[in-house]
């Protein structure tokens, strides 16, 4: 393939096919394409490096705690105890390791799920259109673009039709760009040039056909920026959360040590001593471990979403799931099926039911004239098609139309024939039709009801004559048809000059003739109905904002349960507005509305907006689902937007924070329960963590304050945070989700995460800590131990009774439970608590019986009765843990019920 001779911007577009040697009508053949691929690589961006990894590993030590911790190290070396320093390093280097493995693996997991949502593209090859991803495209291919696409290469434009481009990532200029084919000058700027469409942009409007000139790096936005690669940030609101507390929390921590260190100092101890209380105080009340547990929580909330087919775009959307309160939900295809079938036609004055026309009956079974042009209208007025590989292709709706027509016997090829389409105004939301020319002399135009019949001023009767406009039958059969569930559309014909090319809009503004309309179905998702209840019982409304007509969305609405409940058999009593009622309300009136109503129909992508925006108002957290061009602004609005992976335009998955690769309502539920548990478990681990390290920098106090030896030494305690870290804590985060978690109330999104019933649990179980590790240590120095045996002992006894809270606030209770009834199988419930609690018991036994731990950390072995008394704790934590749900009302079950 000979490059091409000039700017392919500065070239008629004639030209530049014939350097491309491709084709305006049937593109590259197959074969062509893949040497191609082969000879220029795939239509993908070179992944620019980020940081480097051992910048990444360096950034984990950009913590305040962890900063404390080397400087601890640094003075202690310099004091001559480079054993201390030894081990206080080694912990901070291990929990950076932890940090950057968990964060690497978070980020290359993220950015995978990023890349498993193709973007697919229409294209021609060998004179068939089909859909590809856009990774498979070469110079020379021929592209389809509509509205809501993402221009997937750089586009010498050959066809367009009212095409608008938003250009705004490579030229600033936030306004859309109106395209053609027309050829400038070599130097005009990107800006200017009207006959390219480049990738990375955006379509906003129309359509149109472009010939690929250049793929990859080879673009312009591969040319002129290497930032564009989608980075990925685990930074969230929550981690920002934590860092702000880790500094406050230092503060405290500082203050107390020097505390500590004066206190000795004035009870007549020596500077080295108190000097290590004061480090073993920092070190014991330092949670080294929270930052790394808070990503891999994160982390694994997203993977797990991904295995429920939802896929998180932005972090921050995994915790704020847990927080909402009301989902907006479209309804085509995301509540229902989206597998729609024509139920009833109407025309003539007739309302019949589509199977009257087959089998074997074809048209002959109607001499209705209305509904055969009904029937023809819905197959020529149509983009969808039929294809070898996929049947028939295109939007649902659609394809409903095509299969009703073969249905009534009217061959496609056919009628193409006889009527070929010249010109088409595409639909939009905004105006709510399609109109298509065909031939010499026919206009087709469907869309809503109100949309076509706002523009007809006679119909066809029964014989296909012209005869007064009948509204009111024509809305009595549109009720008809809703009031069962369908969705119906207009069909009307206008008249075209004979010398007409072009379809525009004021064609088709007025004087059109009524054909008929079809209803047809789209059922319920079984699951959908089910997981509507489920958000109903967690406490969060469910609304739904349609295109559809009134009727049909509150037949719709009712079958899956949005609504009031009446309190009878009767199911829901469903509060319903259409678009135009909404229209003539005033902000503050829709403020007021918004919370009452459950159905919003016939609404323009505009008021979708102002319905995000009055649910916010109100204290509402709201999750809107999106997948049309318009939908973008609403989706960027919300707090959670949600676009459709699977229907949904590029525009709509650029600007939410979470897709659906099923589009299916019972995903955003799944996704909601992943949220409350992501949540759930950092609430556990807060609860777990952070009295160990009160319950030592409290002992380690009171021992100055008392003027006895310390309990437990600088070492020994960071062992202790180290082990509860690296077995304990860290299991909590991969816990599953619990059972009831769906049937509390969302979570109000201005809760700090240390609530007042937090503090007060971790307070408790603090002193219960302390009192472990003081009562073990004097208990054992009056039997006469050495001091190195009455610390063992604290340890150790402290660790076993933490084991007892652990299996409390995890699943692993509920496993206990249900022993008698399950079997070994209740284990499944908490495989990683069990692991983690096998590895702590491993791991403590070479700590207090290996003579090298012993050496080292000054410990001391333990007989079997020393183990009894250490293990004596373990019971008294039981209704220490039980105490502690009472004082937390904000989530009295951390654990488990």
């Amino acid at each position: 393939m000979p490059p091409v001779p000039a700017p392919a911007h500065a070239l008629p577009a004639a030209d530049v096919l014939t350097a491309l040697q491709s084709d305006a009508m049937s593109g590259l053949s197959e074969a062509e394409a893949k040497r191609r691929l082969h000879a220029h690589g795939t239509n993908t961006l070179t992944i620019r490096g980020g940081k480097p990894g051992w910048l990444k590993f360096l950034l984990q030590f950009n913590n305040p705690l962890l900063i404390t911790l080397l400087v601890v190290g640094a003075v202690k070396a310099l004091l001559g105890h480079p054993r201390d320093a030894l081990v206080i390093w080694s912990v901070t280097v291990i929990n950076a390791v932890i940090g950057f493995v968990q964060e690497s693996k978070a980020e290359n997991a993220i950015a995978a799920l990023a890349r498993s949502v193709r973007t697919e593209v229409e294209v021609v090859r060998g004179g068939v259109r089909q859909r590809l991803a856009s990774e498979q495209l070469v110079p020379g291919d021929l592209v389809q673009l509509e509205a809501g696409a993402r221009v997937p290469a750089d586009l010498r434009l050959l066809e367009t039709r009212h095409l608008q481009t938003d250009e705004s990532a490579l030229t600033g200029e936030s306004l859309p760009v109106h395209k053609g084919t027309t050829a400038v000058e070599a130097s005009a700027p990107l800006a200017e040039r009207v006959g390219m469409a480049y990738a990375g942009s955006f379509v906003t409007k129309g359509q149109g056909l472009g010939l690929v000139v250049a793929t990859g790096d080879d673009t312009e936005v591969g040319s002129i920026s290497t930032s564009l690669q989608e980075q990925v940030d685990l930074t969230t609101p929550l981690t920002r959360k934590f860092g702000r507390f880790s500094r406050s929390l230092l503060q405290v921590i500082l203050v107390l040590a020097g505390l500590t260190f004066l206190v000795g100092l004035a009870r007549g101890r020596g500077v080295d001593e108190m000097f290590d209380g004061a480090v073993a105080l920092a070190v014991g009340a330092i949670p080294e471990e929270l930052p790394a547990i808070v990503t891999i929580t994160l982390a694994i909330g997203v993977n797990r979403m991904a295995r429920r087919r939802a896929i998180i775009r932005k972090l921050p959307a995994v915790e704020t799931l847990g927080s909402t309160t009301v989902i907006c939900s479209d309804k085509t295809g995301t509540l229902t099926q989206n597998r729609m079938t024509v139920q009833h036609l109407y025309g003539g004055g007739q309302l019949v039911a589509i199977e009257d026309l087959w089998p074997g009956n074809g048209l002959s079974g109607t001499s209705n004239a209305a509904l055969q042009e009904t029937l023809l209208a819905g197959l020529l007025c149509n983009d969808a098609r039929p294809s070898n590989r996929e049947g028939l292709v295109g939007d649902p709706t659609e394809t409903a139309l095509l299969v009703s027509a073969d249905a009534a016997g009217i061959d496609r090829q056919d009628a193409l024939d006889r009527h070929p389409r010249r010109d088409a105004i595409p639909f939009a939301s905004e105006h709510q039709f399609m109109a298509t020319l065909h031939g010499s002399d026919r206009i087709l135009v469907k869309g809503s009801v109100e949309a076509v019949l706002d523009r007809c001023s006679r119909q066809l009767d029964f014989l296909g004559q012209p005869e007064p406009l009948d509204r009111e039958a024509i809305e009595a059969a549109v009720g008809a048809m809703a009031a069962s569930g369908e969705r119906v559309l207009a069909f009307a014909i206008g008249q075209a000059e004979a010398s007409q090319h072009q379809l525009e809009h004021h064609h088709v503004e007025e004087d059109l003739d009524f054909l008929g309309l079809q209803g047809m179905l789209d059922p319920p998702r079984p699951e959908a109905i089910r997981a509507v209840a489920a958000c109903q019982a967690a406490g969060i409304t469910v609304k739904m904002i349609t295109g559809d007509h009134l009727e049909t969305a509150k037949a719709i609405a009712s079958e899956m349960g949005i609504g009031r409940p009446t309190g009878g058999d009767d199911g829901v009593e469903v509060a319903a507005i259409d678009g135009r009622q909404l229209a003539e309300l005033i902000p503050d009136a829709i403020a007021e509305l918004v919370d009452r109503v459950d159905v919003f129909a016939r609404v323009a992508p505009a008021q979708k907006l102002q319905l995000v925006q009055a649910l916010q108002a109100n204290g509402e957290v709201v999750a809107m689902t999106g997948d049309g061009v318009n939908d973008a602004p609403a989706l960027k609005q919300a707090d959670i937007g949600i676009a459709m992976g699977a229907g949904g335009t590029e525009v709509a998955r650029q600007a939410a924070d979470v897709l659906l690769t099923d589009d299916n309502f019972a995903t955003i539920e799944a996704a909601v329960e992943e949220g409350r548990s992501v949540y759930l478990n950092l609430r556990k681990t807060l609860a777990f963590v952070l009295p160990v390290n009160g319950g030592a920098s409290m002992t380690i106090l009171l021992g100055a304050v008392l003027g006895t030896a310390l309990p437990v030494t600088a070492l020994q305690v960071l062992w202790l945070n180290m082990i509860c870290s690296l077995t304990m804590s860290i299991a909590l985060a991969f816990e599953p989700i619990v059972p009831w978690l769906m049937q509390q109330p969302p979570r109000p999104p201005q809760q700090p995460l240390l609530t007042g019933g937090l503090i007060r649990r971790v307070l408790l179980v603090s002193l219960f800590n302390w009192g472990v590790i003081f009562g073990l240590f004097l208990w054992s120095r009056r039997q006469g131990g050495d001091l190195a045996l009455a610390r063992t002992m604290a340890i150790q006894g402290l660790v076993l009774a933490h084991l007892v809270y652990l299996v409390n606030i995890s699943q692993l209770r509920t496993a206990l439970l249900a022993l008698p009834r399950l079997g070994w199988r209740a284990f499944t419930q908490a495989p990683a608590v069990l692991l983690g609690i096998a590895g702590t018991v491993a791991v403590q036994w070479i700590f207090s019986q290996s003579a090298v731990m012993n050496r080292f950390f000054g410990t001391a072995p333990l007989n079997l009765e020393q183990l009894g008394i250490c293990a004596f704790p373990m019971l008294l934590v039981l209704p220490v843990a039980w105490l502690g749900e009472r004082l937390d009302p904000t989530d009295g079950r951390v654990g488990t019920p």
